[in-house]
């Protein structure tokens, strides 16, 4: 017979049990939600205070969700118990990728607004890079700088396209 004590102690231990699994299975779905928001947020926030063009912050805005969209897709494959190892692999290879490509891309936007004084928007894929800069003046020699300027960043040659938009 289950006396008082052993009672409570099965009470006490279901409950930190369920609390736990709660709490193991929740940040990360909460942190992912928060995270994206913020970084969102941030996106909106710096580019008004640069003052770029809509067509620059909606380019910024649909590449962030794009990318967290595929670390959400791929951080499910990193937490499923059913993925096989090298499907884990593959995963943390494509974040890995993804990140590297970010701040690339960042970079690269800082170089043209330092060298050319323009406000740009890059967009890299596995060998091709686009380049949108906010500029009324559609001119054939800066665009040449720009894509010189942009394939000193990597070691391979790239196609780097560039359009100007205002």
């Amino acid at each position: 017979m289950i006396n008082k004590r052993s009672l409570w102690f099965l009470t006490l231990f279901s409950l930190i049990l369920v609390l736990s699994v709660y709490y193991i299975t929740m940040p990360s779905e909460l942190l992912m939600a928060t995270s994206g928001d913020d970084e969102q947020t941030k996106t909106v926030s710096a580019s008004t205070e640069n003052e770029e063009s809509a067509e620059l912050v909606a380019l910024r805005v649909e590449s962030e969700e794009k990318m967290l969209d595929e670390i959400t897709e791929l951080k499910k494959v990193l937490t499923d118990s059913n993925s096989t190892t090298e499907e884990k692999n593959a995963a943390f290879e494509k974040m890995q990728t993804l990140n590297k490509n970010r701040g690339t891309e960042e970079s690269i936007e800082n170089k043209i607004q330092n060298e050319f004084n323009l406000k740009s928007f890059v967009s890299i894929d596995e060998t091709s890079v686009s380049v949108v800069v906010d500029s009324t003046k559609h001119d054939k020699e800066l665009a040449n700088k720009i894509m010189r300027s942009v394939q000193e960043e990597f070691e391979t040659s790239m196609s780097i396209s560039v359009k100007f938009q205002k």
